[in-house]
């Protein structure tokens, strides 16, 4: 179809005389537009709406914004997109899913550490009968406790919050089967002070609980993570980490320039360059003469080019916020060399700032929604901040001599238990995380007839 055109003259002030030559409207149409198609939305058949609001139903339009849908769609580059560029945030959620290798070492260390402290359940001081749940919480979903938990606290430190969601209650209606929903799939609205959940359409208030890494309102519907305080510390880090990568994709920076007073063609700078390194190779440890005016200038090393100080201090503040001291994961400490003794106290310093206030907030909530009043489930510190056996057997030593610990309580404590011991030595195995009773190896039977005469 032919476009008719149509022509503008002028002249400005300054006295230049223009011609615009400009498109005009195509001409009307010589025959009706088709037909929109029929759709079948489970409704009665109805021509397709895309926009407004009475837009068809359908998986597109579900999936625009995505409330009712699966959940949000990857965010993918699309063709164009300059390689240089970074894909933006989900909703401004997805911090926590970072590529940085630090976040990752990070999360990983503090959830492998707590998902291997051996569970247990207590009313008041007393060991009770472990539920299977302490076993695997949804067989059909994990392979056992250790991956459940894990899957908690990437949610719970990483996203700021962590929906458990109940698959089956036993008759008392406690929860006896439950999983760890995907935080970004999940709905959550304020409604008079309450909060609301929805998955997929779907209502799950009464079958969720909520952990909040830190709410700050009673009307704030998320829970905020500390990465959420990271944000422009994290961008600056994945600059970092491509700058260095780019860097070093190039061939990397050199140490030294030679400077020569006249021109060069591309042949004489080669051969330049040629008998330098020739004359390094074969004079080593001598002075180098550079004759004609020819000048070596170093420039900053690659050590310096990479940044490499700006980026492991920025690494070491995103492990203090996720409550890992920087040593634990191969950080620089910034203070003196780390001597064996408090390298062997930062273990406990990482559990008594770090992981102990959080498991406890966990812990305590997780009760509350999965046992009675007055239980609660604990887990074993010991396998991670036990002392070495000299000091273990001096404690052992003084509680022995008060009266607060037998003989046989001790060997269960250090998985000495024997196979025919009684029933109540298993069940103080078991709250010590010791697990099953295993039999005595004969020099340990000896050393503890030993420590018994004494």
């Amino acid at each position: 179809m032919e476009e008719t055109r149509m022509s503008l003259s002028y002249t400005t002030k300054s006295g230049l005389a223009v011609v615009d030559h400009r498109r005009s409207a195509l001409p009307p149409r010589d025959n009706l537009p088709n037909d929109n198609p029929l759709v079948d939305s489970g409704l009665p058949y109805s021509p397709e709406i895309s926009v407004g609001p009475n837009a068809s139903e359908g998986y597109g339009n579900d999936q625009v914004m995505s409330p009712n849908g699966n959940g949000p769609m990857d965010v993918q580059a699309w063709s164009g997109w300059p390689s240089g560029w970074q894909t933006p945030a989900w909703n401004g959620g997805s911090s926590w899913q970072s590529r940085l290798d630090v976040v990752f070492a990070c999360l990983d260390l503090n959830s492998s550490i707590l998902a291997t402290m051996p569970p247990y359940v207590v009313k008041g001081t007393q060991p009770q009968p472990p539920p299977s749940w302490l076993t695997n919480p949804e067989p059909l979903v994990y392979s056992g406790w250790v991956e459940f938990i894990r899957s908690v606290w990437w949610g719970f430190q990483g996203a700021g919050e962590v929906f458990i969601y109940a698959t089956r209650r036993n008759a008392e209606g406690y929860p006896i089967r439950f999983i760890s929903l995907n935080p970004a799939f999940v709905q959550v609205e304020v409604r008079g002070g309450v909060r609301t959940y929805g998955l997929g359409g779907e209502d799950i208030t009464e079958d969720v609980l909520h952990l909040r890494y830190l709410t700050t309102s009673p009307d704030q519907a998320h829970g905020m993570g500390p990465l959420e305080a990271a944000g422009a510390r994290m961008l600056a880090v994945e600059a970092l980490n491509r700058y260095t990568y780019e860097m070093a994709d190039r061939g990397g920076i050199p140490w030294a320039v030679i400077k020569f007073p006249r021109r060069l063609n591309n042949l004489q700078m080669r051969k330049m360059q040629s008998d330098w390194i020739e004359a390094r190779r074969a004079a080593m440890g001598v002075p180098a003469i550079l004759a004609d005016g020819a000048e070596l200038s170093p420039i900053t090393s690659p050590k310096d080019m990479a940044l490499s100080e700006m980026s492991q201090f920025s690494e070491a503040r995103l492990a203090v916020l996720l409550r890992v001291p920087p040593f634990l994961v191969g950080l620089p400490s910034g203070g003196d060399s780390m001597t064996y003794s408090n390298v062997s106290s930062i273990f406990d310093y990482h559990w008594r700032s770090g992981l102990r206030p959080l498991a406890s907030m966990g812990l305590d909530a997780l009760s509350n929604w999965l046992l009675p009043r007055g239980s609660a489930v604990e887990v074993n510190r010991d396998e991670y901040v036990r002392p070495g056996f000299l000091e273990r057997a001096q404690g052992y030593q003084i509680m022995a001599q008060i009266g607060a610990l037998s003989v046989p309580e001790i060997r269960a404590m250090e998985r000495y238990t024997s196979l025919d011991a009684p029933a109540a030595l298993s069940q103080t195995s078991g709250q010590a995380g010791a697990g099953v009773p295993t039999p005595t190896p004969p020099r340990v039977a000896a050393a503890a007839e030993e420590f018994s005469n004494a």
